[in-house]
């Protein structure tokens, strides 16, 4: 993927878009850009507007919680071919988590708000999108669990 400089083509290659039609690429594109992140760079905040989210390209993220006293915990990561970030489709559309750059990250990001507009002219578009953040919404709060029962499970 590190070849290809063409944002539709960085889309088209993306497995997060597997199997979308050629209409719903060209209108991804239009909520989209390229972006990179350096080495501990937050892509993200707990408690902060969720506007955005990504498919990493390259590199490594981190999805960390603050839980005291324990500290910051590590409770899932994300890396090439990834998806990361959902709470764009959830109001009140806050992050509940940080997201932070583990190595250099190159990704797509795609506004939310944006994309939600296209919701409403294309609800297939909607579905196709839902039916594709749903596993990463379960899948994320799996993982959020189990490290939470690591941390304040029984002694």
């Amino acid at each position: 993927m590190s070849g290809i400089h063409d944002l539709e083509q960085l889309i088209r290659v993306h497995p997060f878009s597997q199997g979308m039609s050629d209409e719903h690429i060209n209108m991804l594109k239009g909520c989209a850009k390229n972006v990179c992140f350096r080495q501990g760079a937050f892509l993200f905040k707990e408690g902060e507007d969720a506007e955005t989210f990504y498919w990493i390209r390259t590199g490594k993220v981190a999805m960390e919680l603050h839980a005291p006293p324990k500290g910051t915990i590590q409770i899932d990561s994300r890396t090439a071919g990834d998806a990361l970030g959902w709470s764009w489709i959830v109001e009140p559309y806050r992050w509940f988590c940080d997201a932070r750059a583990v190595e250099e990250v190159r990704a797509l990001t795609f506004n939310g708000v944006c994309l939600r507009g296209k919701f409403d002219q294309d609800p297939r578009l909607a579905h196709e999108m839902y039916r594709r953040f749903v596993p990463l919404i379960h899948r994320s709060l799996q993982a959020t669990q189990l490290q939470l029962l690591d941390v304040y499970g029984a002694n």
